[in-house]
């Protein structure tokens, strides 16, 4: 009763292996989308520190000697710029007085300093680049106390023999940070794109995979299984069977190659062998029901690829869904990827366990046993009236 199940099966990995177009878009298009998602979000090697400050001298001799250490970006407000702290996009924030250099010329300069837990030591760049800048102002008051000089040239004789140590202040401030942005904080920079993609593409491949179901219809090969001993059980056995294999090998590949080649960590093995594994059985579902209910290639064309991205961009794959309003996160939870992108959040970022995403594992399989079961009776039923 198996045989013609696995051999079926086994034809739909092999088609998928044989054509050379599918090797780009399963295998190698979904790795170049994760590496693209990491370089362009995940975390650079240099510190990220935000700056608000008004253009004059010494403030543009402080934003260089600054950027020749972290990565600088500017901000226009205050308080943007410590939003943007807490938020866990930039390490630290710099505000700088208006007219720097009136103020370390008159020794009254305080520059605010905003700084996440876990990035203390920028301080210390911070308190260094700010003495080297304040230095010439700091010899100049000393100059003008000794010698009675003009304030101008007395800073022009400073900066030639800069061997007074500078006075400065900073006003130093510990910015707690919200729960998401310590979450995200620990992730590596290829963690969040690789479990997205791979939902993405999975269900996307698997849904195109449906196509094969129709060509097999159209071309007349199901009509001679049919003339053999082959029940229409054991055809819609393998078909499925077939869309569970390509899913699982293109999920497998996923893994596998992140791991090796971006270092991607996916949290407890078990746990994401479970979740990959119900989110292989939904898309095969789902590719199965579309071969089964659609009517010629053209149209399953044109609905997989709407329904593959529409749902993964509803579903969490393309932004995080705690970034969507509480309104639709609930609404994003129709699709198969809000569940599995939950389920990779408390395994990725929360180190969470099996148990930990059961509930995530329980709503993918109920989800495929439906897809399944509808797929079944539909393609049954075009079988026994062909």
């Amino acid at each position: 009763m198996t045989g013609p199940v696995v051999v079926i099966a086994a034809n739909a990995l092999r088609r998928l292996l044989r054509d050379r177009s599918n090797l780009f878009f399963v295998f190698v298009f979904p790795m170049l989308m994760v590496a693209v998602i990491g370089l362009q979000f995940g975390g650079s090697g240099q510190p990220l520190m935000g700056i608000v400050v008004d253009d004059d001298g010494d403030a543009r001799a402080l934003t260089g000697d600054l950027q020749a250490t972290v990565d600088l970006r500017h901000f226009d407000t205050r308080a943007r710029a410590l939003d943007a702290v807490s938020r866990g996009e930039v390490d630290a924030a710099v505000i700088v007085p208006p007219q720097l250099s009136a103020a370390l010329a008159s020794g009254d300069a305080t520059l605010e300093v905003a700084l996440r837990p876990d990035a203390q030591a920028l301080r210390m760049t911070v308190d260094a680049a700010l003495a080297r800048t304040a230095l010439p102002h700091q010899a100049a008051r000393s100059v003008n106390a000794v010698l009675g000089t003009e304030p101008t040239q007395a800073l022009a004789t400073a900066r030639n023999h800069l061997d007074v140590v500078a006075g400065h202040l900073l006003v130093v401030r510990d910015v707690g940070t919200d729960a998401l942005a310590t979450e995200f904080a620990g992730l590596g920079q290829f963690d969040l794109g690789a479990s997205s993609q791979l939902l993405l593409f999975v269900f996307l491949t698997s849904l195109a995979g449906g196509t094969a179901i129709i060509e097999a219809r159209q071309f007349g090969v199901t009509r001679r299984i049919l003339a053999t001993p082959t029940a229409v059980g054991q055809i819609v056995g393998g078909e499925g069977l077939g869309r569970l294999l390509v899913a699982l090998t293109q999920a497998a590949y996923l893994v596998i190659g992140t791991m090796l080649i971006y270092g991607v960590a996916w949290g407890d093995p078990l746990g994401a062998a479970a979740v990959i594994l119900a989110f292989c059985a939904v898309g095969a579902g789902a590719g199965a029901l579309l071969g089964a209910a659609a009517n010629n290639l053209s149209q399953a064309g044109g609905l997989s690829v709407m329904a593959g991205l529409v749902l993964a961009a509803l579903g969490g794959c393309m932004v995080p869904l705690e970034i969507f309003p509480e309104t639709i996160r609930t609404i994003a939870h129709v699709t198969p990827h809000a569940w599995g992108n939950d389920a990779f959040a408390e395994l990725v970022r929360r180190d969470g366990s099996l148990a930990d995403v059961g509930g995530e594992v329980a709503v993918l399989l109920a989800q495929a046993l439906v897809l399944w079961g509808l797929a079944t009776w539909r393609l049954r039923h075009r079988l026994l009236v062909q």
